[in-house]
């Protein structure tokens, strides 16, 4: 009898962990990326027509994406995430149909992009893929088990995400998304597999065939019919030499983290946002930070990531099982990666490339499916028993 009371105690001592250090922070990114489209945005809105001469229209466009954002996080976090395993097939299958919807009617171009589809709402299908992309590895991963671990299980998920990968890019011309959709499949496969060989060789052959390409760019004597993206890798490499057109977004983007020192010209001061700067409150807001918040409010952000980051690692090393810890794996991988391209462009470390900046920069369909994906890491953490010892 004794045995069993004991044994009543120990199990209301179990309780469900909650991350609120998470929640917290991002909140916070949240919050701050509100303050600052509005400061990046507010010249340019305006100004012009199209947003009616309304400082405050992408500030409200994006509060109310941050609103339904927040909802749809909560409420996926009530619900246990083995519940979503059942639709990995079916979310695959329906990016595919709506990157193919992008070539109907219902897409439409904008900032000179067609990327967006009209469904009573805007929508991007390409932000849509990468949630399914993280769900429906997670699934398959943890479904071939063992036989993940041989060459045919290795290649056969490596190939899985490049008809997607493939779709982004030629339909959406979105190849950064694409490599972004790639990476999260390299990094869950990463975590999963036990042989880093193999990634050691891939991460070999892509680097010397980027070298190679990028060297003999430099060495080509007619530059005149060079494609879009190859006449950007070469005013990545010297952006002075294009000034005026493909050069002048990189230059004014250092001009604005240069012009704002140690701790920046104040909230709202940036001048580079007077449409000097393109994209300043999307793909280049980062830039508007460090010119406003100085180097302190750039390192700041960069820390709120690690922290971001930091406590993903630790509700996928405690998940309950190996989707769960997948799962948060591949959204960790989404945001980190999305954050290291974003601040390598806008430094210009790499070539320009349209890449937004989680949580901060404006897009009402990224924010949302962002939050989705926090949702799925909190419904994860509250898989994690805590269990307190008597």
């Amino acid at each position: 009898m004794r045995g069993k009371q004991r044994n009543l105690r120990f199990q209301k001592k179990n309780e469900y962990f909650f991350d609120y250090s998470l929640l917290f922070i991002v909140l916070f990114l949240l919050g701050f990326g509100l303050i600052m489209i509005y400061s990046a945005s507010s010249y340019e809105a305006s100004m012009s027509s199209l947003t009616n001469n309304d400082p405050m229209y992408y500030l409200k466009k994006q509060a109310v994406a941050s609103v339904l954002g927040l909802i749809a996080m909560f409420v996926v976090s009530r619900i246990p995430y083995h519940f979503w395993e059942r639709f990995a097939i079916l979310s695959y299958l329906v990016s595919a149909v709506l990157l193919l919807l992008v070539l109907t009617p219902l897409g439409y171009e904008a900032n000179g992009a067609r990327r967006w589809l009209r469904l009573g709402f805007s929508i991007q299908p390409a932000e849509i893929a990468k949630l399914a992309m993280i769900l429906f590895l997670a699934s398959m991963i943890c479904h071939m088990g063992k036989t993940m671990r041989t060459g045919k299980g290795f290649w056969t998920i490596l190939c899985i995400p490049l008809p997607i990968c493939l779709m982004v890019w030629k339909i959406t011309d979105n190849m950064s998304s694409a490599i972004i959709i790639l990476g999260i499949a390299v990094l869950m496969l990463f975590v999963a597999s036990p042989d880093y060989k193999r990634f050691l060789v891939l991460g070999g052959i892509g680097g010397a065939a980027v070298a190679v390409f990028v060297f003999a760019l430099t060495q080509m004597e007619s530059l005149q019919n060079l494609g879009f993206r190859s006449a950007r890798i070469l005013a990545w490499l010297d952006p002075e030499s294009d000034p005026l057109d493909k050069g002048f977004q990189p230059l004014q983007s250092l001009y604005a983290i240069g012009s704002g020192g140690i701790f920046g010209k104040g909230l709202g001061q940036s001048i580079q946002k007077l449409e000097f700067l393109p994209e300043s409150h999307n793909d280049m807001i980062f830039s508007i930070i460090c010119e406003e918040l100085g180097l302190f409010g750039g390192i700041s952000i960069i820390m709120m990531f690690v922290l971001l980051i930091w406590r993903f690692m630790i509700i996928a090393n405690n998940a309950a099982d190996l989707f769960g810890a997948l799962l948060v794996v591949g959204v960790m991988g989404h945001i980190a990666i999305q954050v290291i391209l974003n601040i390598a462009v806008v430094t210009n470390t790499i070539p320009n490339t349209g890449i937004s900046l989680p949580f901060i920069s404006y897009g009402g369909s990224s924010v949302m499916f962002l939050m989705i994906e926090i949702g799925l890491v909190l419904s994860v953490a509250r898989g994690i028993r805590l269990q307190e010892k008597l």
